[in-house]
């Protein structure tokens, strides 16, 4: 017998953190990483590197884990597009309403 997927059209899933958000927190890690190469490399002390990139993570683990939260799936994007939104609409002529078709 062959096991069947139950998880069929579900969202990616992760510790808690929901589709794009895994996304989200990978490009800030490997961010992160890429930053802390740069501070040792132009000889910031290991500790003091070592200091802002932990605070740094412990942030972006909040921040990330806030918005999966707060958002879920779609939410963040139901946000980003709501912003395009016109505030009004302004006609100069109730022409388009009054012609028939």
């Amino acid at each position: 017998m062959y096991a069947i997927n139950k998880g069929i059209n579900r969202p990616i899933e992760f510790k808690g953190l929901k589709a794009q958000y895994i996304g989200y927190l990978g490009g800030g890690l490997v961010a992160l990483l890429v930053l802390f190469a740069i501070l040792y490399i132009a000889g910031t002390p290991v500790w003091l590197c070592l200091l802002i990139i932990i605070g740094l993570g412990g942030g972006l683990f909040y921040q990330v884990f806030a918005m999966s939260h707060r958002y879920g799936e779609h939410g963040l994007m139901k946000k980003a597009a709501k912003r395009n939104l016109p505030v009004y609409i302004k006609f100069n002529t109730r022409r388009l309403f009054y012609e028939k078709r």
